[in-house]
């Protein structure tokens, strides 16, 4: 359309969730969330981005792509990765410096990797969402905090943004009213599809597969279910004042919402550089700051956990060089520390560079899922975990992020992550196990890792 792009200023507000509360319960809303105001800016976490009402969709199920449009519904059998590059034709100019100014914005599950590879089907999948969840977006507001300024951008491929663009501008001049509406509240006790007992199990049965060879590190989770009531994008606010993270998401999709609080970036690229930040190594956090700082000695200085990370990061490196130009790859952080309300964290970083013949969804196809959420080597570890764990992943350790019309991408790894369908919420927390890791630390590790969804959840919780 003529006269688009267009990049709209707009007053600065700290709190974008203000903002985003006038389109939370629109079509299709997503909110990128760097955790400000309630944690610190910080080079990974600067923007926020909001959007809703996409021109198109992307939904994958059973090896088949669905793609919405004002013009029909199409289905593919394609690979999905494939057919959202048809329909996003990703590599035009970036705009103004802006991470993001229209595009892809939504999840890939943990299980869309079975549109990749063979893996066996053992757990069962009650929830039957979608592999991926994705729209192809106009319009997005962007707020950078590090500069304290907003934009409204739309792109232009949809004829309707012209339309709205007057109404657009005016709805996201000034917050919205805050709404009295409840966050969400338990109906019913919290059950976990691993009890004490048969984690034991499942833990012994990964001793044994490593001890015969067959993987060095596999991760294991537990889910929690529970009935609620409630709004889930007022338990969203309370979750992030309560317990920021740099890679927070809301997702309204079509009979769930996502409720992310993930400290993990899975990859990001502009300009043909790429960038991985696995965690691996957890400690919980402790009231009194003598015992605080000891806990975080404790992991810095802990060889298990180092070569924990180690392993991860090797294997992210070869799935780096899979698609970066040769010679490209490096670690330049290992075994940063990382501290959050409820943990500390042992993060590295990996960076690459892509070739001019790659794009960013040959980037993500290629590591996807993180390998810091599989173990190694990776299929043969998703084999285990689909043989112990219950009940599928779905949302949970795949990705949610953006893919831009320019070839921008920033991805998160979807952990610390509540799904809530129709009145149920489901949250995991898991951990990396190797051979001297001990049962009934791993297990307790998983509570650490929870604790924000459970407090949400249940708010005495803490004080017991």
């Amino acid at each position: 359309m003529k006269g688009w792009p267009r990049i709209q200023e707009i007053p600065y507000h700290p709190d974008s969730a203000d903002r985003f509360a006038a389109i939370a319960d629109r079509p299709w809303a997503v909110f990128l969330d760097s955790g400000y105001p309630f944690g610190a800016v910080a080079p990974h976490s600067r923007y926020d981005i909001l959007a809703a009402d996409p021109w198109a969709t992307l939904t994958e199920a059973d090896g088949v792509v669905t793609v919405r449009t004002r013009e029909g519904t199409h289905r593919h059998r394609e690979d999905p990765f494939t057919v959202l590059r048809a329909y996003l034709r990703p590599g035009e100019p970036g705009r103004h410096g802006l991470p993001f100014t229209g595009g892809a914005l939504g999840y890939f599950s943990y299980d869309l990797a079975r549109s990749l590879e063979v893996l066996p089907s053992r757990a069962e999948d009650p929830d039957r969402l979608p592999g991926m969840a994705v729209g192809l977006y106009d319009w997005a507001v962007v707020v950078d905090h590090g500069s304290r300024r907003a934009w409204l951008v739309a792109h232009g491929r949809d004829p309707e943004t012209a339309r709205q663009w007057p109404e657009l501008v005016r709805r996201f001049r000034k917050p919205a009213p805050r709404s009295s509406g409840a966050g969400l509240r338990l109906r019913s006790g919290i059950a976990s599809n691993l009890d004490a007992g048969a984690y034991g199990e499942a833990f012994r049965r990964v001793q044994e597969y490593i001890r015969a060879g067959d993987c060095y590190q596999v991760n294991l989770a537990q889910r929690f279910t529970a009935s609620t009531e409630g709004d889930p994008w007022e338990g969203y606010r309370a979750l992030r004042a309560a317990h920021p993270a740099p890679f927070g998401a809301y997702l309204n999709v079509p009979g769930a919402q996502i409720l992310s609080n993930s400290p993990e970036r899975f990859l990001q690229a502009a300009g043909g550089r790429v960038e991985t930040r696995p965690i691996k190594g957890t400690r919980p956090r402790a009231a009194d700051p003598q015992r605080d700082h000891a806990l975080a000695r404790e992991l810095l200085d802990s060889p298990k956990d180092r070569a924990e990370n180690v392993m991860i990061v090797d294997l992210l490196r070869n799935d780096l060089g899979r698609v970066c130009a040769p010679g490209s790859v490096r670690v330049p952080e290992l075994f940063a520390l990382e501290s959050y309300p409820t943990v500390h964290h042992l993060v590295s970083t990996v960076t690459g560079t892509l070739p001019a013949e790659r794009d960013v969804l040959d980037l993500l196809r290629a590591c996807f899922p993180g390998g810091s959420i599989t173990g190694a080597p990776k299929i043969r570890a998703m084999e285990i975990i689909e043989e112990l764990e219950p009940h599928r992943r779905g949302v949970y350790c795949g990705s949610i992020g953006y893919v831009g019309y320019d070839g921008a991408l920033d991805t998160s790894i979807a952990i610390r992550t509540l799904v809530h369908l129709q009145g149920q919420v489901r949250f995991w927390a898991g951990g990396g196990l190797v051979m001297d890791s001990r049962e009934g630390a791993e297990y307790a590790e998983t509570f650490d890792k929870a604790a924000a969804m459970l407090a949400l959840l249940d708010p005495d919780r803490e004080g017991r």
